[in-house]
Parts: C-alpha cells; sequence; structure tokens
C-alpha cells in the first residue's frame, strides 16, 4: 500500500472523530486530553479575582509543546511578564489559562468539545480541523517560516534519496507532517517511503533502534539532535513552500460573546514583540527556560526573532498559508474546501 493511501486512510479516520462533536461534547465537562499528564503544566495568568467576586471570565488557550509550561513568542512572554491578563481587561477577562497539548489533532478536540476559546499551534492542524468542520476564525499568523529537521540515526541513510523503501516516522497532523510529505513528493519519493504514526516523545528512542530511517523533528528538538551528533539530512527552511506557519484561532461561540477579542490580542501581542526586539537577549533567556532549560545556541537557531511577524497577517505569511492548504487538499487530506480570506479575521 502506498504512502498516500496510508495517509489519506489515517487523516479520513482523524477527521471523521473530529467532527463527531456530539461525542466530544460529553467531554466538556471532563479534564482535558492533556490533563492527567500535564495538571502541573498548566500555566496561568490573573488579576487577583478572589473567590468573593461573581464575575470571572478564564480566558483557556490551547497550545503544543511537549516540555514548555508556556508559548514561546509574545503571548508566553506578556504572560510572564504580568501584562497579559491587564491587556485584556476591557473584555472582562480575569484570567488567561495556557494549556499545553502534545499535537494539533488533540488540540482540534478540545475546541470542539468547548474545553478551549483559543488554540494556537500549527498551520497544518489548524486547516485540517477547519475544514472538518470546526468552528473556528482565525486570528492571526503567529510565526512565518517554522523550521523542520529531517533527522536520522547515526549511522543510518545519509542523504534523502537513500530513503528509498525505507520507513520514516512522523507525528501525523503536524507542520513537520507536512513538511515531509511535500518533501518526498518532490523528491519522487511518495510512493517509496513508508510513513508510520510515531508521537515525537517516542521518535529518538525509534532511530536509535533502528525501526525508522528518518524522522522530521520540530523546533527545539531538531537542533538539540543535531548537537548531540544525529545527522540532519535535510531542513524545511531550504525547500520553498515547505516551511510552517503558526496561527491563532477563536471558537465562533467566544468571538460571538466578545467580539472585540481579535482587536484587543493583536495590539497586546504586537506591544510584547516590541518589547522582545528591545530586549532580545531577555527574550531567549526566557525562551530557554520556558522550552525546559535548552541551551541557548539551539533556543536561537529554533526561535530566531524574525520567525514572529508584527502584523497578524503579511503577504508571505499567506502565501505559505494557502500553499500549505492547496497541498493538503490535492492529497486529498481535507474533507471540504473553504478560502483562506474567508476564515481570517480582517485587520480593522
Amino acid at each position: 500500500m502506498s504512502s498516500q493511501v496510508i495517509e489519506r486512510s489515517f487523516l479520513h479516520r482523524l477527521l471523521a472523530s473530529v467532527t463527531t462533536v456530539a461525542l466530544l461534547s460529553s467531554l466538556a465537562s471532563c479534564t482535558s486530553p492533556q490533563s492527567q499528564s500535564n495538571n502541573s503544566a498548566v500555566a496561568s495568568s490573573n488579576t487577583g479575582a478572589n473567590s468573593a467576586e461573581a464575575k470571572t471570565l478564564v480566558l483557556r488557550v490551547g497550545f503544543i509543546s511537549s516540555e514548555s509550561k508556556l508559548p514561546i513568542g509574545p503571548e508566553g512572554w506578556a504572560l510572564q511578564k504580568g501584562t497579559l491578563t491587564p491587556a485584556l481587561k476591557s473584555l472582562g477577562v480575569t484570567e488567561v489559562k495556557f494549556i499545553p497539548f502534545v499535537g494539533g489533532p488533540a488540540l482540534n478536540e478540545a475546541l470542539v468539545s468547548g474545553q478551549l476559546d483559543m488554540g494556537l499551534y500549527g498551520d497544518t492542524p489548524a486547516l485540517v480541523g477547519k475544514a472538518a468542520g470546526l468552528s473556528t476564525r482565525l486570528i492571526n499568523q503567529t510565526r512565518v517560516g517554522q523550521n523542520a529537521w529531517l533527522i536520522t540515526n547515526k549511522n543510518g541513510v545519509s542523504s534523502v534519496a537513500q530513503l528509498n523503501g525505507t520507513k520514516v516516522g512522523v507525528a501525523k497532523g503536524t507542520y513537520p507532517h507536512r513538511y515531509l510529505m511535500g518533501l518526498l513528493e518532490k523528491e519522487g519519493l511518495s510512493k517509496d517511503v513508508k510513513v508510520v504514526q510515531i508521537p515525537s516523545a517516542d521518535a529518538k528512542p525509534a532511530l536509535e533502534r533502528g525501526d525508522i530511517s528518518a524522522y522530521p523533528f520540530a523546533m527545539g528538538a531538531g537542533p538539540t539532535l543535531v548537537s548531540q551528533g544525529f545527522p540532519a539530512i535535510d531542513q524545511a527552511k531550504d525547500h520553498q513552500g515547505l516551511v510552517g506557519t503558526g496561527v491563532s484561532v477563536v471558537t465562533e461561540n467566544f468571538l460571538s460573546q466578545h467580539p472585540e477579542l481579535p482587536q484587543t490580542w493583536n495590539q497586546m501581542r504586537k506591544a510584547a514583540l516590541q518589547e522582545i526586539k528591545a530586549k532580545p537577549e531577555e527574550f531567549y533567556q526566557f525562551a530557554a527556560q520556558a522550552s525546559g532549560n535548552l541551551p541557548l545556541p539551539i533556543v536561537k537557531e529554533s526561535y530566531p526573532l524574525d520567525l514572529y511577524p508584527t502584523e497578524p497577517f503579511t503577504p508571505e505569511g499567506l502565501k505559505l498559508l494557502n500553499s500549505t492548504k492547496q497541498f493538503l487538499a490535492e492529497q486529498k487530506l481535507l474533507k471540504s474546501d473553504f478560502h483562506i480570506k474567508d476564515w481570517q479575521i480582517p485587520n480593522p
């Protein structure tokens, strides 16, 4: 069976699960998909509201992380600096909770079930979720140009061409997944490489055992493995259109109650970015701590300042987002079609 058939079958099953709203809605009163293992990793910022206050509005924001308690970017920076919740005070927000998820599909399910109000994650799972009927609107692009590193074992293959006839792992539904599939298609290997689902946390042991020949790692993990002697035979940044973008989405339900959120959120984000770019070394110290104490060189390679656009949408970012959507549609990995311009909330 070809890797494309395997991919389509997997994601079609994924999409079916995402759109089973009635089933997922029953989870809304339960803990989040990550809560059993990540209760201690929920970061919050509040204004000191106490139990005596009748009115509270907790903004629940999911983000992708295997180690970090905060998003590595202006959103996490603003929370750490104590400016996030005050910036949202006009909305009535009394607390902001950042909730980590190991992947986009799990975050999509939490959005569907009403466990989250917003999500910060990669473009691929956000597009897949929207095409599956997930009721979100696009607030901004948090990152433009997310790199991915295709890592092999220390004694493994030394080129992309040598992947022919081998097995490659990936965390499906992520932006490195889109990069991998685009790379294999570009190299004419789509039908000659078996792509298998492996969570990112299990990827390094799988490489060391020889279970897989390669794995595309996201920011943080990729440069870390390279520093440990694992070869990177390819990077997304070396291919036009294969780098990822990050997005912020809000549920239509929350937006209907707080229509001013996008503008207020983007103003907060822009102010935080101005601080970050004025204090780059302080930002990298924050990013190192937030990412589980990664060494500064790895943090700087993973999260360059030009990764974060100042404006909610840029021509380059929208071009990449549309390119990713077109690729997913061509691979028949989107359940329905839609226009990005109809999804995004225009700048005021």
